[in-house]
């Protein structure tokens, strides 16, 4: 029915949001279950999935059970899991020296996971911080007051082959440290493993969203300390022409993908990164976003299904080709229905 009101407008944008149909044959983002990368964390032993407290309906899994999981997630339709092991206290140290033990957890979790999904992409991070018992993604300087850049990245390219030796798709260095991800491309190059891939954390912020992550993998505390500072090797929150220098030197030491981390507050980062860069681009949802949505949602304030949708979305619209989320699971599901 005509608008007995009406005035002369030649443009009229509502006309092409008038009905269900109409705003789906104009919508310029659409989420799929293979823009979606499943962060999932692996202990060793545990007879039953244990849940993550900052992170509802997120669990450590056995090794059997972790099987299980990227079954299901692969039968959804996602394409990657991302693979975090949480180590017994006991088995680490100031040099996360079990990190180079030929069967240590993560290794025996590719391995099973490849043979029984070999079609699924698997994951793994490069970075000491679930080894080393005081936190920092690398070791330490003589006077322990800052990581070791060089002496570190020697250990990460060792980290990386062992990976690859174990049948992963895709090495994920999220250290942070100087010059890595070249030593890590030298070091699998070298080693034969010309066909692994190098998924980089090139943009990884000192943010205060990742403690609950850091819960998850037992890097929260350091030293005697309750928070854990990496300002002097994840990135300045306040800079963005530093995010494309980094992502910049990333690509010219061979990174195949990179990625930026966090996502939800960072989604100028993500544009200004794609804008610059034709690799594939990569976009971690972490820890913190997931428990606040989920906060919010406990407490009656926001509706999750649609702030969880609707922040994926933006993540996306951004320029993000994929996803790590731990929605991914929850977020395939819906969209096959």
């Amino acid at each position: 029915m005509a608008d007995s009101s009406s005035f002369e407008l030649t443009h009229r944008p509502r006309r092409l949001r008038r009905t269900a149909s109409l705003r789906a044959m104009v919508e310029e983002t659409v989420l799929r279950p293979a823009d979606f990368i499943a962060p999932l964390f692996v202990v060793d032993g545990k007879p039953a999935p244990e849940e993550i407290g900052s992170m509802p309906g997120v669990f450590r899994l056995n090794i059997a059970d972790l099987v299980k999981e990227c079954r299901a997630l692969a039968k959804l339709g996602v394409p990657a899991v991302a693979l975090f092991p949480k180590l017994d206290p006991s088995l680490k140290d100031d040099e996360g020296t079990q990190a180079l033990n030929p069967d240590t957890l993560v290794l025996r979790a590719v391995r099973a996971v490849k043979k029984a999904v070999p079609g699924l992409t698997v994951i793994t991070d490069v970075a000491l911080d679930p080894y080393t018992s005081h936190g920092h993604d690398g070791v330490l300087t003589a006077a322990r007051d800052d990581v070791a850049n060089d002496r570190t990245v020697a250990i990460l390219a060792k980290m990386a082959v062992l990976q690859a030796q174990a049948g992963v798709d895709l090495v994920a260095p999220s250290d942070m440290m100087d010059g890595r991800v070249g030593a890590i491309r030298k070091a699998l190059d070298a080693a034969g493993y010309t066909g692994v891939g190098i998924m980089a954390y090139s943009v990884k912020f000192n943010s205060a969203y990742y403690g609950p992550f850091r819960d998850a993998v037992g890097s929260a505390k350091a030293a005697g300390t309750n928070l854990l500072s990496k300002a002097t090797y994840q990135m300045n929150p306040a800079n963005r022409r530093e995010a494309l220098v980094e992502a910049a030197l990333d690509v010219g030491e061979g990174a195949d993908i990179i990625m930026v981390k966090p996502a939800g507050a960072y989604l100028d980062i993500i544009r200004e990164v794609r804008n610059a860069t034709k690799k594939p681009l990569a976009a971690y949802q972490v820890s913190g976003e997931y428990a606040q949505l989920h906060a919010a949602a406990r407490l009656g304030w926001l509706d999750l299904p649609r702030t969880r949708h609707e922040s994926l979305l933006a993540i996306k619209r951004a320029g993000a080709d994929m996803i790590l989320t731990y929605f991914a699971k929850d977020m395939a599901t819906l969209l096959q229905r």
